[in-house]
C-alpha cells in the first residue's frame, strides 16, 4: 500500500470492562490533560503570542477576503462584551444569533461568551424558509433573548416581526426592516471596554453556559442544547490529543459547516481557535447549483485540515477528477480530511485514496469520529489509519463509553466533561436523556470492527429510532441497509431512505444526483430531470445495482428487495443544516412516493428485483 503522508497522531489504544449484564465499558489508556476555564483564554492567548495571525476572514462585496485579527477580535470581543454587559444579558436573557456564518456572527459569539453571556446560533432556516416561523417563536419563548442580531434586517425582519417580542431589542448587521426600531451592529462594536468585561470574565467557570445548540427537531420542536465552557474547552483538548499534527502547526480551515450544528459551532471553529489556526469561512455548500463556490475557495486557500460530511466528498472527488490544478493545489498542504454524519461510500473513500496517490504519490489521512450535539461533540476517533472508510476510531482521552445489549445491537451511552448537563428550560427531556447511572443516552448503535480485536474500533450501526418491524413482525436494522445501499448506488445517489414499516419488504426512495445520471449514460444536457430519471440506460443501471444490492440479503428483515427514484429534489426541510436526510421529515413527506412504491400493480418508477439470495 501506498505509504501515508506523515502527519502527528496521538496513542492508540482502549480500556475495557466487561459487565455481568453483558455490557462493556471503553476508555482511552491516555489521560486527558488539562483545558482552560472559558474558551476565550484561547483568544487571549493567541491574542499575545500570534496576534497578527488571521483566525477569521470571509469574501467582501468585492470579491476579496475581509480578515480580522486575534489581536483585532480580542480588541472587538471586548468592546461588544461591554454593549452585551450594559444591556443586561444574562442566562435568563440571553443573545440570539440569525445570520450565516461571519466574522460578526463570530464575534458576537465569542464576546457573549467571553463575559458569561450564553448565545443562541439559530438555523437561518427556521427564518428563511418557514411561512409560520413557529420554530423561531418556539425558540424566542424558550430562551427568553435580551438583545436578537439579525445579519440582515429585511431578510429576517419576518421572523422577528411574527416571533420576537416588541419590547425586546434588535440590532442588525444592514438592511434594518421598515416599522421595526433596531440598532446598527456598528454601535454595539463601537463601545467603549471598562474593567467590568474582565472582571465579568474572570467570574466564568466550567458550568457557566456557554451556548444553547438547537437540534433541528426533525419530528417536534428543536430543544436546546446547553454547551458550558467546560464542554467546549474539554473537547478541544480531546481533539487536540487525538490529532496532535493540529497542535504542531497552526491550522488553515476552508469551512462552510453551519454555525447553529455542533461541528461547525464547536469542532471546526473551536480547533481554528483552540490552536492558532485560521478559519476561512466558505460561502458555497454541498449542492450543485453551490459547490464551485467551495471548489474556489480551496483551491485559493489550500487548507491543511478539511472537514465535511460524506456528500461533500462525493462532490468533491468529481471536481478533482475534472480539474488536475484544484485536486493539486487541494492537496499541496493538506494533512488531515474528516467526514462525519454518515457513513462514507467504499467506493469514494477508494477513489479519493487512488486521487491521493495520482496527485502527490502519497495517501491523505482520512478520518472519521462519532459525535453528538450532546457531547461536545465527538467522543470518538481513528487516529489510526484504518485501511478502510467510516471506522469511527477509539474513546477519546477524558471519554468512557458505555456500549449496552438493546434490541440485538450495542447502543452508546457516554460519560465525560464534554458532556451537556441537559436541554434548556426542558427538565423532562433532560431526565429522558441519561440513565440511572447518569450515563447519556445517545440513541446511536455501534458495532465493532473485529470483536475479537476491540483495538481494530468500532463502526456505525444506525440509530436506534430509525429501525423498524416489517409486519412479519422481523426488525430491519435500517442503518447498516441505508450504509450499503448508498455504497453501492454511489455516485449516482444524494442520499436513500430505508423503507418497511408494517410491510412485508424492505424497500429504498432514492434521491438521485441528476447530472451524474445525465453523465452515465450520455443524456443531452436539455433532457428535463423526468427524461432523465426513465431513460434506459439509468434504469437498468439503477435495476443491476438494486439486483447487487439484494445479493447481499439473506432474509426478509435484510434484502431490500424495491426502490423508487424520486424526481424531485429534497427540499431545504429534508436537509439537515449540515446536508444530511432527515429521516423523519422525508418518510413522512413522501407518503405517497412510499404508497406507489408498494403498490399492488407498481409503477414504471418502481424497480423490483428477481434477486432471493
Amino acid at each position: 500500500m501506498t505509504r501515508l503522508r506523515p502527519v502527528l497522531l496521538g496513542p492508540r489504544g482502549d480500556k475495557i470492562e466487561r459487565w455481568p449484564d453483558g455490557a462493556l465499558t471503553l476508555r482511552s489508556p491516555e489521560p486527558l490533560g488539562p483545558y482552560p476555564t472559558r474558551l476565550t483564554e484561547r483568544l487571549t492567548y493567541w491574542a499575545a503570542q500570534a496576534g497578527q495571525r488571521v483566525v477569521l476572514a470571509e469574501r467582501d462585496g468585492s470579491g476579496g477576503w475581509r480578515t480580522i485579527s486575534f489581536a483585532a477580535a480580542l480588541a472587538s470581543v471586548r468592546r461588544i462584551g461591554q454593549a452585551l454587559i450594559d444591556r443586561g444579558l444574562s442566562p435568563e436573557r440571553p443573545l440570539l444569533i440569525l445570520s450565516a456564518s461571519s466574522i460578526d456572527h463570530a464575534l458576537l459569539a465569542l464576546a457573549a461568551m467571553h463575559v458569561g453571556i450564553p448565545y443562541v446560533p439559530l438555523s437561518p432556516g427556521y427564518s428563511l424558509l418557514s411561512s409560520d416561523f413557529a420554530r423561531v417563536r418556539h425558540v424566542v419563548n424558550l430562551i427568553t433573548p435580551g438583545l436578537v442580531y439579525a445579519a440582515s434586517g429585511r431578510k429576517f425582519g419576518k421572523a422577528i416581526e411574527a416571533a420576537v417580542p416588541p419590547m425586546t431589542e434588535v440590532a442588525v448587521g444592514c438592511d434594518p426592516a421598515p416599522g421595526r426600531p433596531a440598532i446598527p451592529f456598528s454601535a454595539l462594536a463601537d463601545t467603549v471596554p471598562t474593567a467590568a468585561v474582565e472582571e465579568a470574565a474572570a467570574r466564568v467557570t466550567g458550568d457557566t453556559i456557554a451556548k444553547l445548540l438547537f437540534t433541528s427537531g426533525s419530528t417536534a420542536m428543536p430543544k436546546g442544547v446547553i454547551n458550558t465552557h467546560r464542554m467546549l474547552c474539554s473537547n478541544q483538548q480531546m481533539v487536540a490529543q487525538t490529532w496532535p499534527l493540529l497542535t504542531a502547526k497552526p491550522p488553515v480551515i476552508v469551512d462552510w459547516s453551519p454555525w447553529n450544528h455542533t461541528l461547525g459551532s464547536n469542532t471546526v471553529f473551536g480547533v481554528a481557535l483552540y490552536n492558532g489556526g485560521s478559519l476561512y469561512i466558505d460561502a458555497g455548500k454541498p449542492t450543485p447549483a453551490e459547490f464551485d463556490t467551495s471548489v474556489r475557495n480551496l483551491a485559493e486557500i489550500a487548507p491543511t485540515v478539511y472537514f465535511g460530511v460524506p456528500i461533500c466528498y462525493q462532490m468533491l472527488l468529481a471536481a478533482m477528477e475534472r480539474d488536475e490544478s484544484f485536486r493539486r493545489r487541494l492537496l499541496a498542504r493538506m494533512e488531515m480530511m474528516f467526514y462525519a454524519g454518515a457513513v462514507l461510500a467504499p467506493k469514494v473513500w477508494e477513489e479519493m485514496n487512488r486521487m491521493f496517490v495520482e496527485t502527490c504519490g502519497e495517501r491523505i489521512f482520512m478520518t472519521s469520529s462519532l459525535g453528538a450535539t450532546e457531547t461536545g461533540p465527538m467522543t470518538t476517533a481513528s487516529n489510526w489509519d484504518t485501511g478502510r472508510p467510516s471506522v469511527l476510531g477509539l474513546p477519546v482521552p477524558g471519554v468512557e463509553l458505555k456500549l449496552v445489549p438493546t434490541a440485538g445491537k450495542l447502543e452508546v451511552r457516554v460519560r465525560s466533561p464534554s458532556v451537556t448537563p441537559g436541554y434548556w428550560r426542558q427538565p423532562e427531556l433532560t431526565a429522558k436523556a441519561f440513565d440511572e447511572d447518569g450515563w447519556y443516552c445517545s440513541g446511536d448503535a455501534v458495532r465493532f470492527v473485529d470483536p475479537d480485536d476491540p483495538s481494530q474500533g468500532l463502526l456505525y450501526d444506525g440509530r436506534l429510532s430509525e429501525d423498524f418491524k416489517l409486519s412479519t413482525g422481523n426488525w430491519v436494522n435500517a442503518g447498516p441497509l441505508r450504509g450499503l445501499a448508498n455504497g453501492i448506488l454511489a455516485p449516482l445517489v444524494r442520499d436513500v431512505v430505508v423503507t418497511g414499516h408494517d410491510r412485508d419488504q424492505v424497500g429504498l426512495l432514492v434521491f438521485p444526483e441528476v447530472e451524474t445520471c445525465r453523465a452515465h449514460a450520455a443524456i443531452p444536457a436539455e433532457a428535463s430531470v423526468e427524461a432523465v430519471l426513465s431513460a434506459p440506460g439509468v434504469l437498468r443501471e439503477f435495476q443491476r445495482r438494486l439486483d447487487e444490492i439484494a445479493r447481499h440479503g439473506t432474509s426478509t428483515s435484510t434484502r431490500i428487495v424495491r426502490m423508487l427514484i424520486v424526481s424531485d429534489p429534497l427540499t431545504e426541510g429534508e436537509m439537515t443544516d449540515k446536508r444530511t436526510i432527515s429521516h423523519g421529515l422525508v418518510l413522512k413527506s413522501h407518503a405517497a412516493e412510499i404508497a406507489e412504491l408498494y403498490a399492488e400493480n407498481p409503477s414504471a418508477r418502481v424497480l423490483i428485483t428477481g434477486v432471493t439470495r
